[in-house]
């Protein structure tokens, strides 16, 4: 009995494990990211709260298809992952997961995302979500990442086609609002990334990966995180003119992106693992609460 017991826990744990390596797979906390910016563009869009339907069935679509470009994503970069401290403990290249088995995951994650968004929102939605993750596999992953430093300008652009997948789930079109809102996330994302790469500049030379710290140095990383982020403030500003976005949203991208340029500027001016650490980690509240006041404006034009 104690015997059969104990083979019991150890499935009940080995199954736990798996399952976490494949949801690990995911990376959720970047799906996470993903779903902040897209339903506030679904309320703007709607002027009020679409149907939890199509709530649901956008989110649900949108980050089962991330889930599975970030599956693939590991499956591509399991090489460069074994030799960065901050990735090698990922599922594939610890040999938690089989990298085939973690291809086919990610395939399959991408299919049913598809499935989903196709039937319970529209063509359009279905087709700029796989385009993103055919954007981030094959233009970023395959294409950029190992060759040029310009990466994570021109691949950012794949994280930021959430809210447009979130206005043509309402409206079955992509408008200007649309377009300014994929402009924010994508000026947003070379900033946000370098201040992270800032840190880790060590890791992608061991893997040979060229990011802006490896090819160009900290100071003129530096220098471009501060004029993307003018950039990023700039573009927030657009919003309000095309769009039913009005003084609350107006007032926070003031207020936060004052915030951000301190942040930036307190990279430029004094670097230090800290400094860098704090314009990440204010990235990652700004960009949220931006675009909680995108949803707020949204639902007070109803």
């Amino acid at each position: 009995m104690l015997g059969t017991a104990a083979r019991s826990t150890r499935i009940a744990r080995t199954l736990g494990e798996t399952l976490f390596a494949y949801v690990r797979l995911t990376k959720p906390r970047i799906v996470g990211l993903l779903v902040v910016t897209t339903l506030p563009a679904m309320i703007l869009a709607e002027r009020g709260m679409p149907s939890g339907w199509l709530i649901l069935a956008t989110v649900l679509g949108g980050s089962i298809v991330a889930g599975g470009a970030n599956a693939m994503n590991m499956y591509f970069d399991r090489d460069i992952d074994a030799l960065m401290v901050r990735t090698r403990g990922r599922p594939v290249p610890s040999g938690q997961v089989e990298p085939e088995k973690a291809f086919l995951f990610g395939l399959l994650l991408a299919a049913v995302g598809f499935l989903l968004l196709q039937t319970f929102a529209n063509l359009l939605a279905a087709s700029l979500t796989i385009g993103a993750l055919l954007f981030y596999i094959v233009v970023y992953t395959l294409l950029l990442k190992r060759s040029t430093p310009l990466n994570i300008v021109i691949g950012g652009a794949a994280g930021a086609a959430p809210p447009m997948i979130g206005w043509a789930a309402v409206t079955g079109e992509i408008a200007v609002p649309a377009l300014i809102m994929f402009a924010i996330v994508t000026a947003w994302t070379p900033p946000h990334f370098w201040a992270l790469s800032l840190n880790y500049s060590s890791d992608y030379e061991r893997a040979g990966v060229p990011m802006l710290p490896v090819v160009s140095g900290k100071d003129e990383t530096k220098r471009q995180i501060l004029l993307y982020s003018v950039l990023l403030v700039a573009i927030t500003m657009l919003l309000p003119i095309w769009s039913a976005a009005g003084v609350i949203y107006a007032a926070a991208a003031a207020v936060l992106g004052a915030g951000f340029l301190y942040y930036a500027y307190q990279v430029y001016r004094d670097f230090s693992a800290s400094s860098s650490v704090a314009l990440f980690r204010y990235s990652l509240v700004y960009l949220a609460l931006l675009f909680g006041a995108i949803a707020a404006d949204g639902l007070i034009a109803a």
